[in-house]
């Protein structure tokens, strides 16, 4: 029996958003794999999806996933399963960012953020809780943010989907965790990914308000994601983890 409490060996992850090579999915995927876990790339098809699963090698396949839509999660379940059996970790990275306050925000606009940072995290938890409750484990990361913790100066739609993510993340765990399943959520600062509108000039200015100067890196993210569905972490549920170089201190 294994001593590492980070061994994912015989764990099979879906995560979604996982499709741009420069992002947290895919920083998770790769981290995974390298602990031993089979991980499954939920992405559009119009993203790198593919390519990140073949850099991965055997250890990794690719499903089109539009995690705003309850069919397409029920499809990428059942390709899972299909291949190498239910999901036991789930990581709901797929995120999208608006920079626009509540006067600049359109109702078409918050409802996509919506349809996405929440309701696409919803919909992936109900996907999969089905068949964690039958084995009776499972765990699962929701991608949060500091948005969903602090509330001045943050851009209207995202922030309102984050905080909605802590507190779907806080009463799943409570009622899922009589049986053995382990939900928590990570609240990352700024990180440089490129979902991230304006490109460098923003990261930059972004950057001057981080204590340390800099902003973080998706594998950064991905070593306290890699924790959360360990055994690293096995009696920590309904939290969540704050990474942002102090910027909330």
């Amino acid at each position: 029996m294994s001593t590492d409490l980070f061994d994912l060996s015989g764990k099979i992850a879906l995560i979604s958003g996982a499709g741009s090579r420069g992002g947290q999915g895919a920083a998770q995927a790769r981290l995974f794999a390298e602990h031993g876990a089979r991980v499954v790339i939920g992405d559009l098809p119009s993203s790198q999806g593919r390519e990140v699963a073949a850099e991965i090698g055997d250890a990794a396949m690719f499903v089109e996933l539009d995690v705003t839509d309850e069919a397409s999660w029920a499809a990428a379940v059942a390709a899972t399963k299909a291949r190498w059996g239910a999901p036991s970790i789930l990581s709901n990275t797929a995120g999208v960012w608006l920079m626009k306050g509540i006067l600049e925000t359109s109702a078409a606009e918050y409802q996509k953020v919506i349809a996405v940072n929440q309701i696409g995290v919803y919909l992936g938890m109900a996907a999969v809780l089905p068949d964690m409750k039958a084995a009776g484990s499972g765990a699962i990361v929701n991608i949060s943010s500091v948005s969903g913790i602090k509330g001045g100066g943050q851009p209207f739609a995202y922030a309102a989907s984050k905080w909605a993510v802590l507190g779907m993340t806080h009463q799943a765990a409570h009622d899922l965790a009589k049986f053995g399943i382990r939900i928590n959520a990570i609240c990352p600062g700024v990180v440089d990914t490129p979902m991230i509108e304006g490109g460098k000039p923003v990261l930059e200015h972004l950057e001057s308000m981080i204590p340390t100067g800099r902003a973080g890196q998706p594998s950064e993210i991905a070593s306290i994601a890699l924790f959360l569905v360990s055994e690293a972490s096995s009696y920590v549920s309904g939290t969540q983890i704050v990474a942002d170089a102090s910027l909330t201190a």
